[in-house]
């Protein structure tokens, strides 16, 4: 498949190819809107099997990432970045540094921080290269690990949906969680002492056993097990792609919840999950406290004003489920015409020029 066969109609404006054979960086950035302004979005290190692999996950998660942050009422467009490897083999100043020179490249339209694979030191050593980087550690005069403030808005949002539910009491609810890295872990944290009770799952052993040595309580079931428990909300927090044709039928949750990209392996998974009775608030919507939270550093970073932003996912986690019911569609088919909505109306302005430097 060639590349503009990927992209097909799915509107991406942008996608870059960078190499450094000396460092073996090999990167692809896509740029999928900036009608709300410049693509803010992650990059991801990841060992993809094929570079088609790679090239499909950069355009998905990109076209996302506009949705996200239209729908959480950002003047930021979407935007995202693949490392194709293995970022605990590969990672070296060099290799940062000629990946920020990529990202500096694009003059601004494309704007990185962490996602799977990097961290806050790793964009620290970009920034060496380039301004147009976010996340970068809380000593450095950033906002840190952006896996807390994903996590404060999954808790936000699960306060919505419960409420939709009728009550918005998380005491006693039960949480089955699949993925317990930063942000599932610190979900489980939260949940647990907001009086939940939790079971988790991840395919890698030290996190399971990270978790537990922390909260004991917590029950511990496969991978494959985890969606069949019977819970009140289940949580995917891994990479995207696991609500199936094959898993839905499994699941025996009131709701879904969670924190990973692309959690729907086709469109046509939200119809099989609303088919189910089961209420799923679109991951999108949800999952934006890491976004909201590293965006703030581009107006002035401060704790207080960003947990505010993201609390507010309970009002627009509410506001897409009663759109959702008023009209009799999928939470998921709402959410979308809601971002689509603001990036039609807002993004019209581009006709009228701003005056100074980096203006749409």
């Amino acid at each position: 498949m060639g590349v503009f066969d990927a992209l097909g109609d799915r509107g991406h404006e942008e996608v870059v190819f960078g190499s450094d054979p000396v460092s073996g960086l090999k990167t692809i950035i896509a740029i999928h809107s900036t009608a709300l302004g410049p693509a803010l979005g992650g990059t991801r290190f990841f060992p993809y099997e094929s570079e088609t692999e790679a090239l499909e996950d950069v355009l998905r998660l990109s076209a996302a990432m506009s949705l996200k942050a239209a729908a959480s009422g950002l003047d930021l467009g979407g935007g995202k970045a693949v490392i194709i490897g293995d970022s605990r083999k590969l990672k070296s100043e060099r290799l940062w540094r000629a990946y920020g020179r990529v990202v500096d490249s694009l003059q601004g339209r494309y704007i990185t921080a962490e996602d799977v694979g990097t961290d806050a030191h790793d964009m620290e050593m970009i920034r060496r290269e380039t301004r147009w980087v976010c996340g970068v550690p809380v000593e450095e005069g950033g906002s840190g690990d952006p896996s807390p403030a994903t996590a404060r808005g999954l808790m936000a949002a699960n306060r919505a949906v419960f409420k939709f539910l009728g009550s918005e009491e998380i005491s006693g609810k039960h949480m089955a969680v699949l993925g317990v890295g930063k942000v599932g872990s610190d979900l489980v944290r939260r949940f647990i002492e907001a009086g939940g009770k939790v079971t988790i799952a991840d395919v890698y052993p030290p996190a399971i056993e990270k978790v537990v040595k922390r909260f004991p309580d917590v029950k511990v079931v496969s991978p494959d097990d985890i969606y069949a428990v019977e819970c009140d909300v289940f949580a995917p927090s891994s990479l995207g792609g696991s609500l199936t044709e094959e898993t839905i039928p499994k699941l025996r949750c009131s709701a879904i919840v969670g924190s990973a990209n692309n959690q729907l392996a086709t469109p046509e998974d939200a119809d099989r999950i609303a088919a189910r009775d089961i209420l799923y608030a679109p991951d999108f919507v949800v999952n934006a406290g890491g976004l909201i939270n590293v965006s703030e550093e581009i107006r002035g970073y401060t704790v207080d004003k960003a947990a505010a932003h993201i609390d507010r996912i309970y009002d627009t986690t509410l506001r897409v489920l009663e759109a959702s019911r008023e009209r009799r569609i999928t939470p998921h088919q709402a959410a979308v015409d809601l971002a689509h909505q603001r990036i039609e109306e807002i993004g019209n302005l581009r006709l009228f020029r701003r005056s100074g430097d980096d203006r749409n």
